[in-house]
């Protein structure tokens, strides 16, 4: 028993040696296992280190580290470039057109893409529709740009945005086909208030006025205009002509309807007598007209609408309107993003909450602004957040169309960036710093995009 007893413990003594030792294995085979897998996944993880260190951190970290000197980039000088942005007013007013861009594109490009993709749900060719709003994400920047510089151009001719606008204006404010004419030497008219035209002495019945004019070009009269002719005296009425007192070639009699003169037809003739128009017509083709015997005595005039400029169209690239302008070629380009992401969200709404809303007597606009909006909340931050980092580094656009004389009104912080840091008055220094100065302002929306998917991941 005594014996038997030593034995007993060492038995028991090996077997916890050997159980350690296997223990100790074991724990180095794991942690071999896990220093392996370490270094697979930095192998396949090192081209991938290797090109963000090479084509973020270092350019960032160079851009910082520039920033701090001058033009050549041998003296150093701090804050100064930093300084010199925000007294700079070219660089204010990039600052300033970057935050109308960051308010007004996202949000008008999301409010846009919520619409359609909301009206083209129920109906059949809602995926055509979608397929033409989406095509011009197939455009690049560059070909959207010159697209859009055309359509802007101030020559309705060429450019479609005022071709429209042209349109609709001369639909209820018709321009004159005779907006350079004049009274010649000697002429029977005289300038009157307003920009108007007045004989200088009253007209009499029987014997037929004489209205010349002079200034427009034979190739500016309107197509299908007639050779003039001398007017007929009628009795008890006032006749004339109005008339080009011009003859190609030379010749020709002032204040005479010379054979090939050419008719001013469709210009507005008024009597006036005591300051009051008594009657009034229109020249015809051959421009003679009539006045009945209530103009005998009055003063003819030529009112001021019947040389009134042709409206020309809306400036759209001028000074005050080509960032709205810019904006606009933005927002064609990406509703159609904002619509299909928008349009996916939708897709995954519970149709029985609407269902259930509608049977509690919600009307449409009810269920779209308390239903539909609140459950799509969290695809309309995509899309904004998405739009917003986006925008705050626009180029292409506006370089391409807006005119070089109003590109310091159209101005954006990348805009600007280019033209700092690669213009004819290249400044690296002070290019680096506004490059720094957007990274600055893209960050928070970026963390604030980072949390957001975070939260989403946890639910």
């Amino acid at each position: 028993m005594t014996a038997e007893a030593p034995r007993g413990a060492a038995a028991t003594t090996a077997a916890a040696d050997a159980a350690a030792s296997a223990a100790g294995a074991g724990a180095a085979a794991r942690a071999g296992a896990a220093r392996r897998r370490r270094l697979i996944a930095a192998a396949f993880l090192l081209p991938t280190l290797v090109l963000l260190g090479a084509l973020v951190v270092h350019p960032i970290g160079y851009s910082l580290y520039r920033s701090l000197f001058d033009r050549s980039g041998d003296a150093f000088v701090g804050a100064g470039n930093y300084r010199e942005i925000m007294h700079d007013d070219t660089i204010r007013t990039a600052l300033r057109n970057t935050a109308v861009w960051v308010v007004l594109a996202p949000t008008t490009a999301t409010a846009l893409g919520l619409i359609f993709a909301v009206l083209t749900e129920r109906v059949r060719w809602g995926t055509a529709f979608k397929l033409l709003v989406f095509m011009p994400m197939a455009i690049s920047m560059l070909a959207a740009g010159i697209i859009f510089r055309l359509v802007y151009d101030h020559d309705p001719d060429r450019g479609v945005a005022n071709a429209v606008w042209v349109g609709v204006h001369d639909t209820f404010a018709e321009s004159s086909a005779f907006p350079k004419a004049r009274p010649g030497r000697d002429s029977p008219l005289e300038p009157a208030a307003g920009g108007a035209y007045m004989t200088r002495d009253p007209v009499r019945a029987g014997a037929p006025a004489l209205l010349p004019l002079v200034g427009i070009a034979p190739e500016a009269l309107p197509e299908g205009t007639r050779t003039a002719a001398a007017a007929l005296p009628e009795p008890g009425r006032v006749t004339g002509t109005v008339w080009q007192d011009f003859t190609r070639g030379g010749g020709g009699r002032t204040n005479a309807v010379d054979p090939t003169e050419s008719a001013l037809a469709g210009i507005r003739i008024e009597a006036v007598k005591d300051g009051s128009v008594v009657d009034s017509t229109r020249a015809g083709a051959d421009g003679t007209f009539t006045l009945s015997a209530k103009a005998d005595g009055a003063r003819l005039r030529l009112p001021a609408s019947n040389f009134r400029e042709a409206y020309a169209g809306v400036q759209w690239l001028g000074p005050t309107l080509v960032t709205p302008a810019v904006i606009g070629a933005y927002v064609w380009m990406w509703a159609g993003f904002a619509m299909v992401l928008i349009g996916a969200g939708l897709a995954a709404v519970p149709r029985e909450l609407l269902e259930a809303a509608r049977v509690d007597g919600a009307g449409e606009w009810q269920v779209f602004r308390r239903v539909t909006v609140p459950l799509l909340a969290p695809v309309l931050a995509v899309v904004l957040v998405t739009l917003v980092i986006n925008v705050m580094k626009i180029f292409d656009l506006v370089f391409v169309i807006a005119p070089g004389a109003v590109q310091d009104d159209a101005n954006v912080l990348a805009l600007q960036l280019y033209r700092t840091s690669f213009g004819t008055d290249a400044d690296p220094g002070l290019g680096s710093a506004i490059a720094v100065l957007l990274l600055v302002l893209v960050v928070p929306v970026m963390l604030y995009n980072i949390h957001r998917m975070r939260k989403e991941a946890r639910r």
